[in-house]
């Protein structure tokens, strides 16, 4: 198997790889690089295609079609044994026998020639190390938490010193505080350790917090790829928009449209206008298509109060408010446009007077929405 000095820049590359199950089509002729070195997450909902890409990276499902090729080699065909690639599962799999320790340097005690017992002593006390747990060796598995569990199952992958380190959804278990932790470390870890990481996962808060690149996969397709600037700030299409992030949808048929952006015409016969998503394609007259508008980009002002300047502003009663500390959510309802999300930082002067019931004027401006194509 080639080393990760050799050859390709990539460390897993996937070319026209199509996978079924039956009449399935789980992964339907997807193609990507990932850059050595890189964080990578696919995501997507259930039965996307993401969890049979990671299998097929690890070797426990073959393609049907297609090549799968690790640091510039192909392992079509190869068994997971025999792959530079480790995983870490959801439920970590850890062996409640045995001790931190005798857990974290199974691997090694399984390769041939083996190494000594001070060789392998030496590598895991350099892997919890590393996982900073570096006191804890002597531990049952069971006597840990679920973020040390996590740690553990990570230095057991990492001791092996794969190419690839493959991640089916590792945080899953973990309440949300811990989970958040457990996102700086893996990053930080990876920065660390310098291996390429492929994380599957349904949270996009996860993908983005963490992601150098980002798949989203619909269908068994990947749909975009990308950095979470680009998910977020140029989706592809409504999909992408609606998946990454938080987005208000007016759809409708295009009226009008240059190279530039289109004007959409809604069911209630407002026309809205946007510019396009810089990586979505073009829009056709009479085309089925959406204005998609994130929450934070919408203002709130009382009747009088509206500033110059605003591309669309509609008269709208706000329904509720949620203060979530460092912002607040209003739900509206504007006319002709129907139920709205606006987020409003804490210190905003617009939000820090509103109550429900209160009518407001609701608005923004053309540059900072999106037209996209529905599918």
């Amino acid at each position: 198997m080639a080393s990760p000095e050799s050859g390709s820049s990539y460390d897993v590359e996937f070319r026209s790889v199509v996978k079924h199950f039956a009449d399935v089509r789980a992964v339907d002729d997807v193609s990507f690089a990932l850059k050595r070195g890189s964080f990578h997450s696919f995501l997507g909902p259930s039965g996307c295609g993401k969890t049979t890409s990671l299998r097929l990276i690890a070797g426990f499902e073959q393609p049907d079609s297609g090549s799968v090729e690790i640091a510039g080699q192909s392992v079509v065909g190869v068994p997971a044994y025999r792959r530079p690639v480790n995983m870490v599962f959801q439920h970590y799999a850890l062996f409640p026998h045995m001790d931190v320790a005798s857990n974290v340097g199974y691997g090694l005690r399984q390769r041939k020639p083996r190494a000594d017992a001070a060789e392998i002593d030496k590598q895991v006390a350099a892997a919890l190390e590393l996982v900073r747990l570096p006191h804890l060796g002597k531990r049952r598995a069971w006597e840990l938490s679920g973020g040390q569990q996590q740690r553990v199952a990570l230095a057991r992958a990492l001791i092996n010193r794969p190419t690839v380190l493959l991640l089916d959804e590792p945080l899953a278990a973990l309440d949300r505080k811990l989970r958040r932790e457990m996102q700086i470390e893996l990053q930080n870890l990876q920065r660390e350790v310098g291996i390429t990481f492929v994380l599957v996962t349904h949270d996009q808060e996860e993908a983005l917090s963490m992601s150098d690149t980002i798949g989203i996969m619909k269908d068994g397709k990947v749909v975009q790829f990308g950095t979470p600037e680009e998910l977020y700030d140029a989706p592809v299409n409504r999909y992408v928009a609606d998946f990454v992030g938080e987005s208000n949808f007016f759809s409708g048929s295009v009226a009008s449209c240059d190279d530039t952006g289109a004007a959409i015409t809604t069911p209630s016969g407002l026309t809205l206008q946007a510019p396009f998503s810089r990586l979505g394609g073009k829009l056709q007259p009479g085309a089925k298509a959406t204005i998609a508008v994130r929450p934070e980009v919408i203002g709130l002002w009382q009747p009088g109060a509206v500033p110059a300047g605003l591309d669309i502003s509609r008269p709208a009663r706000l329904l509720n408010r949620i203060y979530l500390g460092d912002h607040s959510e209003f739900q509206i309802e504007a006319d002709g446009l129907g139920p709205v999300l606006v987020r409003l930082p804490k210190h905003s002067t617009e939000g820090q007077a509103l109550e429900p019931g209160d009518q407001v004027i609701m608005g923004w401006k053309r540059e900072r929405a999106l037209a996209l194509s529905e599918a």
